[in-house]
């Protein structure tokens, strides 16, 4: 699985979240994955539940949403707005496949679980709203795969109990922080929670990222993330429950390659001269002769100094050639070298 394959090499595994971008036409959800492997992503995720299989079609206010993106929407009516159309994702998965991207979706109930197993999928999602429904939790860990879980809103004592539900059926597990607002904002993100996370349960980790822009995503990798996850569409201008917080093309792509470039500064620990440094090397000090001396004359400080460039005797040795004679007449400018010293 090219996830873990990634990771091993210190590399960031890359989600493009399709979720509700493909505003009910498969041939856009199509379009989505296209755009998706051109612009550097390593995996498309969708979403797998109905509005039945989510929540139920009532009226009263507490399936009303009162605030944010979706402030005044019945849960019920946005859900059939939003969800992907289970009769697509057998194609959505062979689309993506086709062409090197891998498929991921989050399941929603034991319906939808069922379903992707049918469907051959690898590994799974569990979502941020979703990190307290411990019995999907459990269900989704009985099939003994790999699980990328968001820990958007989740108390400490929440995660634990969900990473915990997970670990009784062993499952590799990666932690992802995420601010569940849409869209998120910086001051909200707190991505030394994330570092936190990988120290406190050993686990990779990584950021379902809801904010504009890319920064969140570049610090995040400086900081260690192993996994990104993006709201990824073809336009904004496509009205849709995702749309105003999602990146387009050339922004996703700017981001891969930002990421990209950060792992390479990352590099690996080493210390010396790299390759590239080579050609500075001799702008470090060393001891030169600063004025002619003869044979027999005593080298003093004012007449061998430590200076650029780095051609001479190591500057350690300086104070132990101060007394000392000259083996041989030296001229000023000349790298001491320690055949001079008698």
């Amino acid at each position: 699985m090219n996830l873990y394959n990634k990771i091993k090499e210190g590399k960031t595994y890359i989600i493009a979240e399709m979720s509700a971008n493909h505003a009910g036409s498969i041939d856009r959800a199509k379009e989505i994955i296209h755009a998706a492997k051109e612009a550097g992503a390593d995996c498309i995720k969708i979403q797998t539940y109905t509005a039945d299989t989510i929540t139920i079609d009532c009226n009263n206010e507490f399936f009303y949403l009162d605030e944010g993106t979706w402030k005044g929407e019945n849960l019920y009516q946005l859900y059939k707005k939003a969800y992907t159309p289970w009769e697509w994702q057998a194609e959505l998965k062979a689309e993506a496949e086709k062409i090197g991207l891998e498929f991921l979706s989050t399941p929603f109930d034991r319906t939808a679980v069922d379903f992707l197993e049918d469907l051959g999928v690898e590994f799974y999602k569990i979502a941020s709203f979703e990190l307290v429904d411990i019995p999907l939790i459990e269900y989704v860990a009985s099939k003994g795969k790999p699980i990328i879980m968001s820990t958007g809103m989740g108390t400490l004592e929440e995660i634990e109990e969900a990473v915990a539900t997970i670990k009784k059926y062993h499952n590799n597990i990666i932690l992802l922080k995420c601010s569940s607002a849409y869209p998120a904002i910086s001051d909200d993100m707190n991505l030394n929670t994330m570092v936190d996370l990988k120290n406190r349960f050993s686990l990779p980790v990584g950021l379902s990222d809801h904010s504009m822009g890319d920064i969140g995503a570049i610090v995040a990798v400086s900081m260690g993330a192993s996994v990104i996850e993006k709201h990824f569409c073809i336009s904004r201008e496509v009205e849709n429950a995702d749309s105003t917080f999602s990146m387009e093309p050339d922004e996703f792509a700017k981001m891969v390659e930002d990421i990209r470039m950060v792992e390479k500064a990352k590099g690996t620990i080493y210390y010396g001269c790299t390759k590239q440094e080579q050609s500075n090397y001799n702008s470090r000090k060393s001891i030169f002769v600063v004025k002619d001396i003869e044979q027999g004359e005593i080298f003093t400080e004012e007449n061998i100094r430590v200076i650029r460039p780095g051609y001479g005797l190591h500057p350690r040795e300086y104070k132990k050639v101060i007394g000392k004679k000259a083996a041989t007449t030296l001229k000023k400018g000349i790298p001491l070298k320690e055949e001079y010293i008698s």
